[in-house]
């Protein structure tokens, strides 16, 4: 599944939980109107889930997509529910939730996880029955206003309803600490006991309302309703109706000297976390669509990101073997975080993927760095972060144009990817580094550097050719669509099914990246084969991309690594498939993120463990995050290099929104979203009962766009019939696309509407 990420395969086999005869009513059984099995859409080498999306009334939907399988929810920990990550933004110390409600920073117990602080697992009533135990009686976790890091559940428990709320100090101090706050609150008539068992084997004293370990930290502070029971390592209180009782857990012990206010505080370390990353988000670029569930999932995706953070390292996940670097993947969640306007932040977290090492694929990082790099430039025109970081951006530079062969014109061969070891003349790692060098060779140019932006544009023009010559040798046009295999020379044939064998798979997941170089060109025979190929040898599902390792390891059988999609996705859209793209956005909200906390991991199965879940892979993933924003953001707003230079010139507004998007008294905004041509701003109302959609725009004028576009996609059964900005008529094309190109600054545009 990783593309640069070595030794999942040699991690140890983990035997998947033998609950799939409880999934037989959905892998036998025909969906709804018709749509396909779960067996028949793993059997297809076509997206059928996809392609009747497609055929619904205006398309693709979350809701077509949600009712198709259970939700993400298991992992192979021994806390089996996925865990959430709290923290303040970019935090050290971090607070692991169980999402059922049921412990704060339980162990996992596995070595693929990583567990840190004292666990504090949470029971109800006499019987000690866990939060969130029954699954039947438990309600979310759902976030503050659908996206803020503050986690409530609420619990039925023997005729008691028990709500939990928890969340991470955003305070510096206690952040520092990895300080969790839980707040236990009886809603119902019948009293309940809550129970905190506090996992630990050493002696524990009491000492002003805390819980103090042997050397004398406080690993738990309680509101005075709690009373500890030293003989079963609990906190216990017994709560009336409208009674709360608090919790302060740090996950890093905190000083007995310390004068810090713990539980007593919670109203204001609650109103402060909320208020820390709301501000967060606001200083960003801002999307408001017309669904509610679209606009929070953005929201808590980019704080997801901000999570995963540790200082100005964009981690590719946490508290598991993944928290750590890598080049491709973080870069993603770097820049999916720029495109939503927090270039700022991103410039601390480009340093430390520069200097990125991985043994076996250095030409795989060396052209993934250039290209951050690029577009990073491009979304700020920053001249002086790049002048600040030269000597590490010119090391890569020597290290693609020095380490070309002679003879090939290619690099030499190196892993595959990060789980496969073979060495390779590798097709992705050689237009990797050919658009990372094409592409700062632009960046050069535009900075002045004109002498050495000539020398490495003929460098890159030279190598591409040798790519296609490569190419040309080792790709198969027998058969239909033809096949492009990453391993040149004729060291990889054609896959009937991808995800019939562990390279197939793999090739899978590579096969985007081949797409995102753009080594082809846009809109070129190979990249079409490219992408007819995943399309029609079952490479993808939901318009995510499909994956199985053969391994036996959990959730990476008959399943999706779908954060290597996004690649594939940006590529419908520069190709204008909105429909395709459609399929990936909803099948990824509906089926690639846990419902109403969005996270996702790397890879998730299509099988369920049970009628209330499928299995995820060591969630969370930042790069997962960043398929979804990256999506959202080129739904609404589009910077392409359509000429082919390395230069971004065109730029195109709205060309990919979702039809309903439009019904009547129906708006879409964009506020200050960064564009490589200056930030952009738009507001489409929809006032199809007048007979028309008004659009206001607030157009770059920094480097403006040599070419401009805006699209207005309707609903079915309504037609654009024209437009005009002031008395300035405009043609409308067949798909509601006018050329916008002679317009500057602030406009408002009148289109004019008719139903069929």
């Amino acid at each position: 599944m990783c593309t640069s990420r070595g030794g999942i395969r040699r991690t140890f086999t983990i035997l998947t939980l033998c609950f799939w005869a409880s999934a037989r009513f959905l892998s036998q059984a025909q969906s709804p109107g018709s749509v396909a099995s779960l067996d028949q859409a793993l059997a297809a080498k076509q997206d059928l889930w996809g392609l009747a999306a497609m055929q619904q009334p205006n398309g693709p939907s979350y809701e077509f997509f949600e009712k198709l399988l259970p939700p993400l929810r298991y992992v192979n920990a021994t806390f089996r529910h996925y865990p959430i990550v709290l923290s303040a933004p970019g935090s050290m110390q971090k607070v692991r939730l169980v999402s059922n409600g049921s412990a704060v920073n339980a162990r996992a117990a596995l070595k693929t996880w990583r567990d840190t602080g004292i666990p504090v697992t949470f029971r109800l009533g006499q019987d000690h029955e866990m939060f969130g135990e029954n699954l039947e009686k438990l309600c979310g976790p759902k976030l503050d206003k659908g996206y803020l890091p503050i986690v409530r559940l609420t619990y039925s428990h023997k005729g008691s309803v028990c709500q939990e709320e928890a969340f991470a100090s955003a305070e510096p101090e206690l952040a520092a600490h990895g300080v969790a706050f839980v707040r236990f609150l009886v809603t119902s008539k019948e009293p309940e006991e809550i129970s905190a068992h506090v996992d630990v084997e050493s002696p524990l004293t009491v000492v002003h309302g805390a819980l103090h370990d042997t050397n004398g930290q406080i690993i738990v502070s309680f509101s005075e309703n709690w009373k500890w029971r030293d003989e079963n390592k609990a906190l216990v209180a017994n709560l009336s109706q409208n009674q709360a009782a608090t919790l302060a857990i740090p996950t890093k012990p905190i000083p007995s000297s310390s004068k810090m206010v713990l539980a007593a505080a919670y109203k204001k370390q609650r109103q402060e976390c909320a208020h820390v990353w709301q501000s967060l988000l606001d200083r960003g670029a801002q999307f408001e669509t017309p669904e509610p569930l679209v606009n929070n999932a953005w929201r808590g995706l980019t704080v997801g990101c901000f999570t995963m953070l540790k200082s100005n390292l964009m981690n590719y996940s946490h508290g598991n073997s993944y928290e750590r670097l890598y080049e491709a993947e973080c870069g993603d969640a770097a820049r999916a975080l720029a495109l939503f306007g927090h270039t700022d932040d991103v410039g601390t977290m480009v340093p430390p993927l520069m200097i990125y090492r991985q043994e076996g694929l250095k030409f795989h990082n060396a052209g993934f760095k250039l290209q951050l790099l690029s577009h990073y430039y491009w979304l700020t025109r920053d001249s002086n972060f790049i002048n600040s970081i030269r000597p590490k951006w010119s090391d890569e530079i020597k290290l693609i144009v020095k380490g070309r062969e002679k003879d090939s014109g290619l690099l030499p061969r190196e892993h595959y990817c990060g789980d496969i070891h073979t060495q390779v003349y590798s097709l992705h790692s050689n237009g990797a580094c050919w658009r990372g060098l094409r592409d700062f060779a632009a960046v050069l140019a535009e900075l002045g550097e004109t002498g050495e932006a000539k020398r490495l544009t003929k460098i890159a023009e030279e190598y591409r050719q040798a790519i296609f010559a490569a190419t040309e040798k080792s790709e198969y046009t027998n058969v239909s669509p033809q096949f492009i295999p990453v391993a040149l020379f004729g060291e990889e044939k054609p896959y009937d099914h991808l995800t019939s064998s562990m390279l197939g798979s793999y090739w899978d997941l590579i096969a985007p990246y081949m797409l995102g170089s753009g080594m082809f060109g846009p809109g070129s025979a190979r990249e079409r084969a490219i992408v007819d190929y995943l399309q029609e040898h079952g490479g993808i599902c939901m318009g995510m991309i499909r994956f199985d390792q053969h391994s036996g390891l959990f959730a990476n059988e008959n399943g999706l690594d779908d954060l290597y999609g996004l690649r594939y996705t940006t590529k419908l859209l520069q190709l204008d498939e909105v429909d395709r793209a459609l399929v990936s956005f909803y099948g990824k909200l509906a089926q690639g993120l846990t419902r109403d906390t969005f996270i996702g991991g790397e890879g998730s199965s299509l099988r369920p463990l049970d009628e209330s879940g499928r299995p995820m892979y060591l969630p969370p993933s930042s790069s997962g995050n960043a398929l979804f924003l990256w999506t959202l953001r080129y739904l609404l707003v589009q910077d392409w290099d359509m000429d082919d230079d390395g230069t971004p010139e065109t730029l195109r507004l709205c060309f990919a929104t979702p039809k309903p998007w439009l019904e009547d008294r129906k708006s879409i905004k964009v506020l200050c979203g960064p564009t490589a041509f200056g930030p952009v701003s738009s507001n489409i109302e929809s006032k199809l009962s007048s007979n028309k959609v008004i659009a206001k725009l607030d157009l770059p004028t920094r480097n403006p766009a040599k070419r401009t576009f805006l699209r207005i996609r309707v609903p079915d059964g309504w037609q654009v019939l024209s437009a005009k900005a002031g008395k300035k008529q405009l043609k409308v094309a067949e798909r509601g696309t006018t050329d916008i190109s002679s317009l500057r600054g602030k406009v408002e545009i009148q289109f004019d509407v008719k139903r069929l």
